[in-house]
C-alpha cells in the first residue's frame, strides 16, 4: 500500500488511531473509578500490541476525563510517550449556565484549551491540534496567531482540522505559514455521502447527497491526511446484524461475515480494509474501548491491500441497497 500523508511528512505510520473517546467514564464528568483506569490500561496496551502508536483525543471527550486517564498512562509508562504520536481537538465548548451551547476558534480559547489538554494529558507538547468542527465566527489571521504561539512556545508541532469542507480549509490555510495536516472526518460503510458525493454527479438522486464537494480530492492534491471517525459503524456490520436491522444492512453484515471467513480474518478487519483501500490512504479512528474489539482490527492492513476491486465494489453497493448507475 502507497503511504500515508501523514508517513510521507514524517510524522507519523500508524495505519490506524486508537480514538479516546471511550475512555474515562461517563459524559458526565463524574470522578473517575479505578474501573476506568483499568479500562484506558487495557485498551492502551490492545493497541500498541497491533502496531497503533497514534491516539486522538479532544478536549470535550469525557468532559476531559478521557486525557486523564490517559494521562495515568503515560504516567505509569514513561517510556510511552516517545513512542507515541498525540492528537487531541479544541473549538468546542458545552452549554453552560450562562451561555449555549457554541464552537470558539478564538485565539484566547485555543490557548487555554491548549494548556488544559497538556495539563491533562501530562505532557510537554501535543503532536498535533485538530479544529474540532467549523465556527462560523472564524477569522484566519486571530487562527494564525494561536497557532504561532503555541508553535514557538513548543505545545504544539502541527495542526489540522476535523469535519470542514475544502473551502473552509483553503480559508484558514491562506493565513497560516504552514500546512494543515490532517482533516477528520466521518467516513465508513454506513456512511457513504463520501462515496456518493463523487458517483452520482450529473444524476437527480444526488441533489439529496450531503457532502461538501471537493473534501477528498483536495485533501488528496495536497498531502493532508484523512482519518476517519467512525469507521466501524458502531459493529453495525461487523457485529452481527440485529432481527429488526434494514435488509441492507443484514445483507452487509452478511457479506463482511463471507469475506472474513474466505480472507481468514475478522469483520472489523474487513470493514476497515474497505475503508483502508480508498486511494485517499484513510486512516481509521477506532473509538472503541474493547480491548478483544480493538485486535481484532489488526488485520486491516493486509486486507485494505488485498481487497480486490471487485470485492470493494460488491460491499459499497450492498451497503447503498442500489446498483451503480
Amino acid at each position: 500500500m502507497k503511504i500515508m500523508p501523514l508517513e510521507r511528512r514524517g510524522i507519523s505510520n500508524s495505519r490506524i488511531v486508537f480514538g479516546c473517546m471511550g475512555l474515562g467514564g461517563d459524559w458526565a464528568g463524574n470522578p473517575l473509578t479505578k474501573e476506568d483506569y483499568i479500562t484506558a490500561e487495557k485498551a492502551v496496551e490492545a493497541a500498541l500490541s497491533i502496531g497503533i502508536t497514534m491516539f486522538d483525543h479532544a478536549d470535550i471527550y469525557k468532559r476531559g476525563n478521557s486525557e486523564t486517564v490517559f494521562g495515568q498512562v503515560l504516567k505509569n509508562r514513561p517510556d510511552l510517550r516517545d513512542q507515541i504520536i498525540l492528537q487531541s481537538k479544541c473549538g468546542i465548548r458545552f452549554q453552560d449556565d450562562q451561555n449555549p451551547q457554541r464552537f470558539d476558534f478564538s485565539k484566547n480559547h485555543i490557548l487555554s484549551s491548549v494548556d488544559g489538554i497538556l495539563g491533562r494529558l501530562g505532557v510537554e507538547h501535543i503532536d498535533i491540534l485538530l479544529l474540532h468542527r467549523p465556527d462560523p465566527l472564524m477569522e484566519p489571521e486571530e487562527i494564525a496567531e494561536a497557532f504561532n504561539t503555541l508553535r514557538s512556545a513548543g505545545k504544539v508541532r502541527h495542526f489540522g482540522v476535523s469535519n470542514m469542507t475544502s473551502a473552509q480549509m483553503r480559508f484558514i490555510q491562506n493565513s497560516l505559514p504552514e500546512p494543515l495536516v490532517v482533516n477528520q472526518l466521518e467516513l465508513s460503510l454506513a456512511r457513504l455521502d463520501w462515496i456518493e458525493q463523487g458517483i452520482l454527479v450529473n444524476q437527480k438522486v444526488g441533489s439529496s447527497v450531503n457532502f461538501a464537494d471537493g473534501i477528498l480530492e483536495y485533501c488528496q492534491m495536497n498531502d493532508v491526511q484523512i482519518q476517519a471517525w467512525g469507521p466501524l459503524a458502531k459493529g453495525k456490520f461487523s457485529g452481527g446484524a440485529t432481527e429488526d436491522a434494514p435488509e441492507t444492512v443484514k445483507k452487509t453484515a452478511a457479506l463482511v461475515q463471507k469475506l472474513a471467513a474466505e480472507k481468514e480474518t475478522t469483520p472489523e478487519a474487513i470493514v476497515l480494509g474497505w475503508l483502508m483501500k480508498h486511494p485517499a490512504r484513510i486512516q481509521p479512528v477506532i473509538g472503541t474501548s474493547s480491548a478483544k474489539r480493538i485486535v481484532a482490527c489488526e488485520d486491516a492492513v493486509r486486507i485494505a491491500d488485498t481487497m480486490t476491486r471487485e470485492e470493494w465494489y460488491a460491499l459499497l453497493e450492498s451497503s447503498r441497497g442500489l446498483r451503480m448507475p
